[in-house]
C-alpha cells in the first residue's frame, strides 16, 4: 500500500519503524560567526555521518565574520555582510544556496553524532509536514582537537542538559502531544524539515535582528500551517559549552527582549498579550447574511463578551459597533488560529463550553466541530487554521477528524430579541431565543 504523505493530527507515531524507501537528498545548513575552531569540529563530524555522502550537501552560511572562513573542499560557503545578529537571514541565505529535498539546520558550535542526519531526516522524508528537533546535549570541548570523533571527545566532559527541555519532551511524549505553545521546544540549532514546507511558509523571519526568538516564531508559523512536530532523541548533537541560561550575558534583559519581540508574532494564550489586541487574532467569528439590527447587536455583543480578543466579521455595519476595532464589516481575509462560521445570529449565555472547544481545536486529532443546538439546528462550524491549511495542501479533510456536538450555552437568536433585557443583564432565555 502506498504511504500517505500525511498523518492525522500530530500522530507521527503512526510511522514508528517505517523508513523511506528512497533516501532523500539532504542539505545541512551550518550557521557560523567568528567560531573557526568550532566550525572545523562540526564540519569534521558531518564528514563522519553514516548518511550516503552522495546524498549529503553541506552549506556553511556566515553572518559577517571578519577575514576568511575556511571550509573543506566540497562544502559550499555563502556569506553576508556584518550588520548585527542576523541568524534568520543567514539561515535563509544558506537554504537558497542549497539543493536538498530535506533541510537540516545546525549551529557551528553544535557537533552531530554519526547517526544524527539519518535519524533527524527520517520523518521529513516520509512526511513533508514534519518538523523534527534533535537532542541538544552539552560538553566542554576545550583542549580537544577538532579531528577527535565526537563520541570520544565528549567522554567525561558532558555538561548538564537543559532540564526544561528534557521535562517537556518527557511530558509531551517527544512532542507527540504537542500544542499551540510547543514551539518553545523547537530549538533552531538542531532542527530539520522538508524544503517544500520551508518554502511554503516563507522561511525564517528576517526582521529578527537580535539574539533569540527567530526559531520559535518560525516553529509556531510552521505549526499553524499544519506542521507535525516531533522530538527525535536519537538525533544527538553536542553544543560546545553550557546551556543558554548558564552562559555569560544571558539574563533578564535578554529574556525580556525575546518575549517582547514574540508577543507581536504569536497570538495564542500564554504567549500573546492578555488584554491588548494582537495583530492576528486567536479567533475570528464570521457571521454571514443580513439580519435584524437587534439580533445582530446581541449576537456580536455576546460573542465579544465571551471572547474579548476575538474579531467578528459581519456583512453589514450597524451603529453601535462603529468605533470597535474588533468588528470588521465585509470580507473573508481575516486570519486566525480558529474560525467560527455562522449563517444565523446566536447568543452566548454561558461561554464555558464553547471556550473550551475553541481552546483545544487543532491541537489533537480534531480539526473541525459542527455545532448544533438541542433541536439539531446548526450553530455554525468551528475550524482550525491547521486543518484548513492541510485541507488546501492535500485536497482532503481527512488529515484531521471532524466532530458534531450539541453546544452548551449557545442558542439561536430570534429576530426580535429584547435588547433592554440583554444590556440590563436581567433577561431570561425566552426573551432572546
Amino acid at each position: 500500500m502506498t504511504q500517505r504523505p500525511w498523518v492525522v493530527g500530530n500522530r507521527w507515531d503512526a510511522l514508528d519503524g517505517v523508513n523511506p524507501e528512497t533516501l532523500p537528498t539532504v542539505s545541512v545548513i551550518v550557521a557560523h560567526y567568528e567560531q573557526p575552531a568550532e566550525l572545523a569540529r562540526t564540519l569534521f563530524a558531518l564528514s563522519m555521518q553514516d548518511y550516503p555522502p552522495e546524498l549529503l550537501e553541506i552549506v556553511v552560511t556566515d553572518d559577517g565574520s571578519a577575514g576568511d572562513v575556511r571550509v573543506p573542499d566540497g562544502v559550499i560557503l555563502v556569506r553576508q555582510e556584518d550588520r548585527g545578529f542576523r541568524l534568520a537571514a543567514a539561515r535563509n541565505l544558506g537554504v537558497r544556496a542549497s539543493s536538498g529535498e530535506v533541510l537540516c539546520f545546525l549551529d557551528a558550535d553544535t557537533v552531530p553524532e554519526p547517526g544524527y542526519v539519518r535519524a533527524l531526516t527520517r520523518l521529513p522524508a516520509l512526511l513533508p509536514e514534519a518538523v523534527t528537533v534533535g537532542r541538544r546535549r552539552h560538553a566542554d570541548f576545550s583542549g580537544i582537537a577538532g579531528e577527535v570523533p565526537v563520541l570520544e571527545a565528549v567522554t567525561g566532559r558532558d555538561l548538564p542538559e537543559p532540564a526544561w527541555l528534557a521535562q517537556e519532551y518527557a511530558r509531551s511524549r517527544d512532542l507527540l502531544d504537542a500544542d499551540d505553545r510547543s514551539y518553545r521546544f523547537v530549538i533552531g540549532a538542531v532542527i530539520a524539515c522538508s524544503r517544500r514546507m520551508f518554502d511554503e511558509t516563507g522561511g525564517f523571519d528576517e526582521s529578527f535582528s537580535t539574539y533569540g526568538g527567530e526559531d520559535w516564531e518560525w516553529a509556531h508559523r510552521m505549526w499553524q500551517a499544519g506542521a507535525v512536530l516531533a522530538h527525535v532523541p536519537a538525533a544527538v548533537a553536542w553544543h560546545d559549552g553550557p546551556e543558554w541560561a548558564e552562559r555569560s550575558g544571558s539574563g533578564l534583559e535578554r529574556a525580556n527582549a525575546q518575549s517582547m519581540r514574540l508577543v507581536s508574532s504569536i497570538s495564542v494564550s500564554g504567549s500573546a498579550p492578555r488584554g491588548l489586541l494582537s495583530d492576528v487574532p486567536d479567533l475570528v467569528i464570521r457571521l454571514r447574511g443580513t439580519h435584524t439590527a437587534e439580533a445582530l447587536f446581541i449576537a456580536v455583543d455576546s460573542m465579544l463578551a465571551a471572547f474579548p480578543l476575538a474579531r467578528v466579521v459581519v456583512d453589514s455595519a450597524i451603529t453601535p459597533f462603529g468605533g470597535d476595532p474588533r468588528v470588521v464589516v465585509g470580507g473573508d481575509g481575516v486570519d486566525a488560529r480558529v474560525v467560527w462560521e455562522l449563517d444565523r445570529p446566536v447568543v452566548i449565555l454561558d461561554a464555558a463550553w464553547i471556550a473550551e472547544r475553541v481552546a483545544g481545536l487543532g491541537v489533537g486529532a480534531v480539526g473541525a466541530v459542527d455545532l448544533l443546538d438541542a433541536e439539531g439546528s446548526s450553530l455554525g462550524v468551528l475550524r482550525s487554521r491547521r486543518a484548513m491549511r492541510r485541507a488546501v495542501r492535500w485536497g482532503t479533510t481527512e488529515t484531521f477528524e471532524s466532530r458534531r456536538a450539541a453546544a452548551d450555552g449557545v442558542f439561536l437568536l430570534r429576530t426580535d430579541p429584547r435588547v433592554e433585557a440583554w444590556v440590563g443583564g436581567w433577561g431570561t432565555r425566552d426573551q432572546f431565543c
